[in-house]
């Protein structure tokens, strides 16, 4: 015997949450395969390359959870099923206590994103780019600056102590007091977009010490990487919380369905 009543209504709703349930844990799964696999996407800049991706997979478990538990709310509403419906229950509450605590986290250190983002940044340009082991960090790190319009961490200066140039970090002193006498290369990534054939070629050796060409990107890529992260931060923040309430709601109506189905079956 089915439910009925106020209890229908709940079902109708709790088909429609999963639904959305469903869709917003495919979407997650989808831009988490999509960032583990596309070398060029930029946020990957922001934090050290193995932080990078125990961050993806850890987005990408809550994504797979997500759907899970979209199904099992479905099929235990269709079924009214307490098995299933507490098997909704269960997930979508590690779901939801884990985004509250990444959420905590996320706010709690916000204030050290500057610095989070610019160590990041920083080590990728003097010590990741161009070497043979992080092919895919140089591939990112030119992305970001083609599309941001910058060059280096803090400006074009950063590539001249760089593993890009052959430097070996520990005679940096060395170099810079034969800055006089000392050239340095940019990637081709620095140079402006409207430039003719030869010039991005000429414009990519600098002196240590001397003045920048106006043919290639003047500012750094860090303050520009924080400005994106600041303007998006409110926005992410809104999304996680709008989420948390559906979940807060359908952990409501499953609570509410398995008492239905529980009087049910005592009343039969």
């Amino acid at each position: 015997m089915g439910l009925n009543g106020c209890c229908s209504c709940v079902k109708y709703l709790m088909v429609l949450i999963n639904i959305l349930f469903w869709l917003i844990g495919l979407t997650v799964v989808i831009v988490s395969v999509w960032m583990l696999t596309d070398p060029t996407f930029m946020l990957s800049m922001t934090q050290s390359y193995n932080h990078y991706y125990i961050a993806l997979y850890v987005f990408l478990a809550i994504g797979i959870m997500i759907t899970l538990g979209a199904f099992f709310g479905c099929w235990g509403v269709c079924r009214e099923s307490q098995c299933l419906l507490v098997s909704f229950f269960c997930v979508i509450l590690i779901v939801m206590v884990a985004q509250i605590a990444a959420g905590a986290w996320a706010f709690h250190n916000k204030d050290k994103l500057d610095d989070i983002v610019r160590a990041a940044v920083k080590f990728s340009v003097q010590e990741e780019y161009g070497q043979s082991t992080m092919s895919s960090r140089t591939v990112t790190f030119d992305t970001l600056q083609k599309n941001l319009k910058c060059c280096g961490a803090d400006g074009p200066g950063d590539w001249a102590t760089s593993r890009f140039n052959n430097v070996d970090r520990t005679n940096i002193v060395d170099i810079a007091v034969s800055s006089m006498n000392v050239f340095y290369n940019i990637p081709e990534s620095c140079c402006k977009d409207d430039l003719k054939d030869n010039e991005c070629e000429m414009s990519r050796r600098l002196k240590f010490g001397g003045p920048l060409n106006v043919s290639i990107y003047q500012q750094g890529c860090v303050d520009k990487l924080i400005e994106i992260i600041n303007e998006n931060w409110i926005t992410i923040f809104a999304i996680t919380a709008a989420v948390i309430l559906l979940e807060l709601l359908s952990l409501t109506f499953a609570l509410s369905l398995c008492c239905a189905v529980r009087n049910q079956y005592y009343k039969a």
